[in-house]
């Protein structure tokens, strides 16, 4: 049913057109609402022609789903797309994410109407966020050389401490090193220590402007939420969509050389088993370093020599660490060699030793790699020790990402296919692999070229 109202305004005649379409769970009448102004000059006869036109038009798109409410909010509906993608079986970091991000744009479209967005108001959003002077997010605190002392002279470890401040373990050790932590958490700390905050650490406002990947991320999201919009008929068109986000170049892959590997592996010959387990797959897989910690022996086929790669470690602060599905929630094989499951054969006696030399405080998770007591281990761990493991021994920063780079990296150089290389690496898509290692294919193909070169040509002439 609608209703149509005459409105005289300043710059003319206009009209309010409701339609009301039945009632809410709670009662509440549902009305949508359309504004129409004529624009061009017309009789009283051809006024009323067209706003019953208008109005005829907006009922049908209304029925087939089409419903302009210009009440509703960026604030309201942003907050009904990340509960949605939430039920719908988005990943937990992407949820925290989306949260993340909300609470640093809602402020600035939250009270807009949908309708309302432009992409000029995202594009003054993009330039505040990356203004120094819109980043004052909190403090900064750096922990002074006589923290890991202060800990000591109260009896505490870096894990008590952790428990009893509400803060992670990573977080302390940060602080032990010297290394910058959210203010609030170096208060918790110091509150436990029962000393001022100064004493223990040096604090500074942080003003430093969000990168321009950051700031991608944020345009994404509202990318995102205006999309689903579209979809729904809230909106005409995506604002996003035709909005200028900032730009981020794609870095060079960084990988290691042939004799770089050979060095990790000598280095990696008086490390701890367990290590030099990991690594090694890490090495000779191209997974994910969540993938590797993820792997269960109910996953690894020694007979066959593969893999099922078909789960996820993660680790957030309010889940701590937790499974879940691969990147692209797929499963994938991978094939191993011998040395490697020699490697693992080894292994697995090993860490069966380990368990019953535990007892009951073991923890039977059934991963390869665990925590002393069986749990689960932080991949986050992986690259704390390598980088430890790469400063010991003298060797260049090691990043588990690069043996991912590295192995493709070879495999493409080789000769492999770019299908293959993506299942082995498990892109959701070939065209992500082309990309990433456009560069290495670019040096194949002019290999290739030379090749042809060799045989059909060169050969001729010599």
């Amino acid at each position: 049913m609608a209703n149509i109202k005459k409105i005289e305004g300043k710059t003319g005649t206009s009209y309010k057109i409701t339609v009301t379409t039945g009632r809410d769970s709670t009662g509440k009448q549902i009305r949508h609402f359309k504004t129409w102004k004529p624009d061009r000059p017309m009789t009283v006869r051809q006024m009323e022609k067209e706003i019953q036109r208008v109005t005829v038009e907006f009922e049908k798109e209304i029925e087939q789903g089409y419903q302009t409410d210009n009440r509703q909010t960026f604030h309201n509906y942003a907050l009904y797309v990340i509960d949605m993608k939430e039920r719908n079986g988005a990943k937990h970091n992407t949820i925290r994410s989306y949260r993340d991000i909300f609470r640093r744009v809602d402020p600035v479209l939250g009270g807009l109407k949908l309708t309302d967005i432009r992409p000029q108001h995202l594009n003054r959003l993009y330039k505040s966020l990356q203004s120094p002077e819109e980043r004052l997010e909190g403090v900064k605190a750096t922990g002074k050389t006589g923290l890991p002392d202060r800990l000591k002279a109260a009896g505490l470890t870096r894990e008590a401490l952790a428990k009893a401040a509400g803060v992670s373990h990573t977080t302390v050790t940060h602080a032990c090193r010297g290394e910058p932590v959210n203010g609030d958490k170096a208060a918790a700390m110091a509150a436990v220590l029962e000393k001022p905050v100064q004493d223990l650490f040096d604090m500074t406002q942080n003003l430093k402007p969000l990168s321009n990947k950051t700031v991608l991320e944020h345009h994404r999201f509202i990318h995102t939420v205006l999309d689903q919009a579209e979809k729904e008929m809230l909106v005409p068109y995506n604002a996003a969509a035709k909005a200028s986000p900032p730009s981020v170049s794609r870095k060079t892959p960084n990988y290691f050389q042939p004799e770089e590997i050979t060095a990790i592996l000598d280095a990696l010959e008086d490390e701890p088993e367990k290590w030099r387990v990991l690594t090694h797959l890490l090495i000779v897989t191209g997974c994910r370093r969540g993938e590797i910690v993820a792997l269960k022996w109910s996953k690894v086929d020694l007979e066959a020599g593969r893999l099922e790669i078909s789960a996820n470690l993660c680790y957030s602060k309010d889940r701590g660490i937790y499974e879940t599905t691969t990147k692209t929630g797929g499963t994938r094989y991978v094939n191993i060699l011998r040395e490697t499951v020699a490697l693992l054969r080894r292994y697995k006696t090993s860490q069966g030793l380990l368990q019953f030399a535990n007892g009951d405080r073991w923890k039977d998770t059934g991963y390869l790699f665990t925590q002393d007591d069986g749990r689960p281990m932080n991949p986050t761990s992986i690259t704390a020790w390598l980088r430890k493991f790469s400063m010991r021994r003298g060797l260049p920063h090691i990043n588990p990402h690069a043996f991912r780079h590295s192995v493709a990296s070879i495999l493409i150089s080789a000769g492999t296919d770019i299908v293959t290389v993506s299942k082995q690496l498990g892109h959701a898509q070939v065209s992500t692999t082309g990309d990433i290692y456009s560069h290495v294919i670019e040096v194949s193909k002019a290999q290739a070229a030379e090749c042809i070169a060799d045989v059909m040509l060169r050969r001729k002439q010599a």
